[in-house]
């Protein structure tokens, strides 16, 4: 008989290992989906392996399969290995991986969406003494074999339903598949000797990883197509990934024009069914280049070429629900597993990889260059002495006339404000209350288009209110602070008839919403794209000259540990999308602490001096990438219970050799949760490891109340 061994979709680490069943006559395969009784109710499971034997002899009786939910296996023995890899490291269940590397209509749960079948009508024999046309659309059927119905009807009408009818074709139910799009519009560009010297370089790395350091405008993504070029021409498959969705527009249209049709798209803006079909393209072999963001890197490739990751230092990159992966890691196993190499590229690195390859752990190669040849000119703006002045708060004078020159000559600008939103704080003038989400530690933030506030945590939205809550005065409300929707006002007011396009999380939530606005802006169609981070980065717009960051050092106030980092990749990616083009460009940043050394390293593009400087105080307190930093939180709609068994766990393990443990810390209520955190640094990545496992089977042992959350990697603290 055989039995089949079976990780069960529930994503709990107290169910990570398989159950046993017996297969009876079901053509059950490792990597398929099945449904199988767990309890009281049929599960959908992921078949581990299966095992023959002459006889069960278990403990228990044995239940079977019900059902094989699939024709041949989802997973292939290289996405077997990597999630047991990725379970053992970021302490997840398996079952939780699977869910990660598939599209959502084939995840392994109960509940999901169907995959979606279209009719196909295919050519089967000629009749005998045809019409004229009948023969006509014999013949052309006969060319292509198989067509859509919708699109049969169309072109054959009667005779062609007809000609089904006397079985000359007949109709197929097939899954609904993908429309290969796509000219090849653009031919490989001359490179500069800075671009020739770097390909050559990447190619003749000895190392399987290569970190391409490239100041903004120096033609890395050139790199990027050139090298996949030669990749595809060996008929070889290339992954290039990009952080964020706002991203993937411009670098998707790059892409196309250089490899049509052979091109699939992978990332959360698309529908279930495109993301299905999109993964169908992979899994078969139809194409050969893939642009996608995080989850594009458990794509079904057959024969990896390359692995390209733009923008490497962005935090994006990292998973923030289980499996916590961080898409570099992932990207570096399938490297390995295809003996590929891998190219990371950004203009300002993440201090870790390019602190590898300053131990030339990873190849570093350097474009210090623009193409070009022209940086921008490049200006800080003392926000407390131009309001001393009594300058307006939210746009100093130097700026607001910059852009009004700007906008004469044509040109236009791009403004960077990191908040959204219209007033992050809403706050009561009689008592000073501010308005808190209900279910969160955090202030409402006011959204004026709608007149609601609204938590931009759990995106709980409230009316506002008429009157304060705490003191009932009526009229009294101050709005304190700015996002984009009070700086669109603003902007208005100021200058008149001036043509702005927001884009931030509130006018991107529209299915293709980003690549509209894009497009729009590329057709200067508007003066000036007002929005938050997402516009900072991997832009390119000729006819942009001049960059406004407004309140641009205000990450600086955070009290996590990489604030200044991620303040600094900010600013220094934002100046880059100034004077891309024959034109020259000009940034403006909007400061309180001119001196700060992230603000003046931005400002003087120096990504060297600001590593240096950041690595001093990173080796001084013990953080990454000197000591790997590792997390678990507990949360309980009680605050006693949380913090209580908080201490308990920490007492349980405090004291452990080569582990610093730095305490509880209460992290606020989110979504009706009370979190308290224990962080740990160690040397030892392994050791941190195996004491995360050893902490979560303490904590279902103990029978804790608290529910749990390890994270092997934390980004910030």
């Amino acid at each position: 008989m055989k039995l089949a061994h079976v990780y069960l979709e529930y994503q709990t680490l107290s169910l990570n290992h398989t159950f046993t069943y017996d297969c009876q006559d079901l053509p059950v395969e490792r990597g398929m989906r099945v449904k199988v009784p767990f309890g009281n109710r049929l599960s959908v499971g992921f078949v581990d392996h299966v095992e023959e034997v002459e006889r069960y002899e278990g403990r228990y009786q044995l239940k079977a399969v019900y059902e094989v939910l699939d024709e041949k296996p989802l997973i292939n023995e290289e996405l077997f290995a990597l999630a047991k890899q990725m379970s053992y490291h970021y302490v997840a269940p398996m079952i939780s991986c699977f869910q990660a590397m598939l599209p959502s209509k084939i995840k392994p749960r109960s509940h999901k969406d169907k995959v979606v079948f279209e009719t196909w009508i295919e050519y089967v024999m000629h009749k005998r003494n045809p019409t004229k046309r009948q023969l006509e659309v014999l013949d052309e059927m006969k060319v292509l074999q198989s067509i859509s119905k919708r699109e049969f009807l169309m072109l054959y009408k009667s005779v062609g339903t007809r000609l089904i009818k006397e079985g000359c074709f007949r109709e197929l139910l097939c899954e609904k598949e993908a429309l290969l799009q796509g000219e090849r519009l653009d031919v490989k560009k001359k490179l500069s000797a800075a671009q020739e010297k770097a390909f050559a370089e990447i190619k003749a790395a000895k190392q399987d990883v290569v970190l391409l350091h490239g100041m903004t405008g120096s033609g890395k993504t050139e790199l990027y197509l050139q090298l996949a070029q030669e990749v595809v021409e060996a008929g070889e498959t290339v992954l290039l990934l990009v952080p964020e969705i706002a991203l993937t527009p411009q670098m998707v249209k790059r892409v196309t024009m250089r490899f049509g049709a052979d091109v699939a798209i992978y990332h959360s803006g698309l529908s279930p069914q495109q993301k299905y079909e999109q993964y169908q393209l992979v899994a078969k072999g139809r194409v050969h280049i893939v642009v996608g963001t995080r989850s594009a890197v458990f794509m079904p490739f057959a024969k990896l070429g390359l692995i390209v990751m733009d923008e490497e230092h962005d935090n994006s990159y990292k998973q923030d629900q289980s499996p916590r992966y961080h898409c570099r890691d992932v990207a570096l196993w399938r490297g390995r597993y295809h003996h590929c190499k891998v190219l990371l590229g950004s203009a300002t690195p993440s201090l870790e990889s390019y602190a590898r390859a300053y131990k030339q752990v990873y190849g570093l190669v350097s474009l210090k260059e623009r193409i070009n040849k022209q940086m921008p000119k490049i200006d800080l703006v003392d926000m407390k002495g131009s309001m001393r002045k009594g300058a307006h708060h939210l746009i100093a004078p130097a700026l607001k006339e910059a852009i009004e020159q700007c906008v004469m000559r044509k040109e236009q600008v791009i403004l960077l404000l990191n908040r959204r939103g219209h007033t992050p704080i809403l706050r009561c003038g009689e008592c000073g209350e501010v308005l808190h989400c209900p279910h969160c530690d955090s202030a409402m933030a006011y959204h004026k288009q709608k007149q609601v506030l609204k938590c931009h945590i759990c995106d709980t939205m409230t009316a506002v209110p008429t009157a304060c809550p705490n003191c009932h005065a009526t009229q009294s409300f101050e709005y304190i602070g700015y996002g984009t929707q009070r700086m669109e006002e603003a902007l208005l007011s100021l200058l008149p008839g001036i043509r702005v396009l927001r884009m931030d999380r509130d006018t991107t939530t529209q299915k293709d919403a980003h690549e509209r606005l894009l497009e729009q802006f590329e057709n200067q169609e508007y003066d000036i794209l007002l929005g938050t981070q997402m516009i900072a980065k991997g832009l390119d717009f000729e006819n942009v000259t001049l960059v406004g960051i407004l309140n641009a050092d205000a990450g600086l106030a955070r009290s996590d540990y990489a604030c200044v980092e991620e303040t600094f990749d900010l600013l220094y990616q934002a100046c880059g999308r100034s004077g891309r083009g024959a034109k020259a460009g000009r940034v403006m940043m909007q400061v309180f602490d001119t001196e700060h050394y992230a603000v003046r390293c931005a400002m003087l593009q120096d990504y060297e001096q600001f590593f240096y400087h950041e690595m001093r105080y990173r080796h001084l307190a013990g953080y990454p990438p000197y000591r790997y930093l590792s997390s678990v939180v507990l949360h309980h709609a009680q605050s006693d219970v949380a913090r209580e068994e908080s201490e308990r766990l920490l007492a349980q393990f405090q004291g452990r050799k080569d582990i610093l443990f730095l305490g509880v810390s209460e992290l606020g209520k989110r979504m009706d949760r009370f979190r308290f955190r224990i962080l740990m640094k160690s040397k030892d990545q392994d050791r941190m490891i195996q004491l995360l496992h050893e902490m979560y089977a303490y904590h279902a042992s103990a029978k804790m109340r608290t529910k749990i959350e390890l994270d092997s990697e934390t980004v910030g603290s």
